[in-house]
């Protein structure tokens, strides 16, 4: 007894073609030949699973399965069925040569010579036999595959070259290396046209389709376009000011760090952000100065210290509120 397709994938019979589509990858990376050359049952289970796509795969034959269920092929016979060597879209072939029947009846119906489908007086043979009108189907496209990919923050910034794996439905593994735009955010997808899945329809190719995450970084953090990064400063760059070397992704610049500059005091490098993805102006790197105080406080430091505090007009908490 035929399995149910459907139990076969592990989907439900009103499962969407992305979740057939998903289920059969999973279950052809699972039990491919090539994977389990030695194992019967497993080449066993994968040419049911083929079986299985290759119906529920198309609509056609899915609403003929459902229909007549596994052996809706000794169906294509039938009206409706969409068999009589093409009679249900109004077509039939005689000794190798394909007639339109509604062409033939609008010639002596009154239809006139120019009738593909429906005539003037209404009648359409192709959709009385449930057909479309039409003699046969244009091409099909491929499938797209969707994938995944996670880079460094750094290459998300710059942009460069990185490889990426991803399986195609019958689960052959392919390995490509692609082109990361500079400026890209975590979750934004990539679509290399043609990678896809092949046409079974005479069709093009469908779409390789890449879902990029970033990992975070030690130190920048991102907020749409711009840069943050918490910059360690000494006491005497802050009390006396400084100029300070600060990594960007443009390579390494001086920041000018004012005197009497405080922890928090927020400033900005304009133009040393994120690159814009569509050409235009960078954004801006904010830095946010951090005091470090050394590991060992000398007697020294602390007499300097204390002769600081009055320097300090006001108590520095006076405004705070629970």
């Amino acid at each position: 007894m035929a399995r149910n397709y459907y139990e076969v994938l592990g989907v439900p019979k009103d499962a969407s073609e992305k979740d057939i589509q998903k289920a059969y990858r999973e279950l052809a990376r699972k039990y491919h030949p090539d994977l389990h050359p030695d194992d019967k049952d497993a080449s066993k289970k994968f040419s049911e699973v083929q079986e299985a796509y290759d119906t529920l795969n198309n609509k056609e034959k899915r609403k003929k399965y459902d229909q007549f269920g596994a052996n809706y092929e000794q169906y294509q016979g039938m009206p409706g069925g969409g068999g009589f060597g093409g009679f249900g879209d109004g077509t039939f072939n005689m000794n190798g040569q394909e007639f339109d029947l509604n062409d033939i009846l609008g010639r002596y119906a009154g239809g006139g010579f120019g009738g593909r489908g429906r005539r003037s007086g209404g009648f359409d043979f192709g959709s009385m036999f449930g057909g479309r009108g039409k003699r046969q189907a244009g091409p099909v496209g491929g499938e797209d595959v969707n994938s995944e990919i996670t880079i460094p923050f750094e290459l998300s910034i710059n942009g460069g070259k990185q490889s990426v794996n991803y399986f195609m439905s019958n689960g052959q593994s392919k390995t490509l290396e692609i082109t990361i735009p500079a400026g890209i955010a975590d979750g934004k997808k990539i679509r290399l046209r043609g990678q896809g899945e092949p046409s079974m329809m005479g069709g093009t190719p469908g779409d390789l389709i890449i879902t990029v995450h970033v990992l975070p970084h030690p130190y920048f953090t991102r907020q749409g376009n711009d840069l943050l990064i918490s910059l360690p400063i000494t006491l005497g760059e802050a009390i006396n000011g400084a100029k300070v070397d600060v990594p960007t992704p443009k390579g390494t610049v001086a920041l000018t760090i004012p005197p009497g500059t405080s922890s928090g005091k927020r400033l900005r490098m304009k133009g040393m952000g994120v690159p814009s993805a569509k050409g235009g102006a960078a954004g801006d790197l904010f830095v946010d100065p951090k005091i470090i105080l050394p590991d060992i406080v000398t007697d020294e430091l602390a007499d300097l210290a204390e002769k600081a505090e009055t320097g300090y007009r006001t108590n520095p908490r006076s405004n705070m509120r629970w």
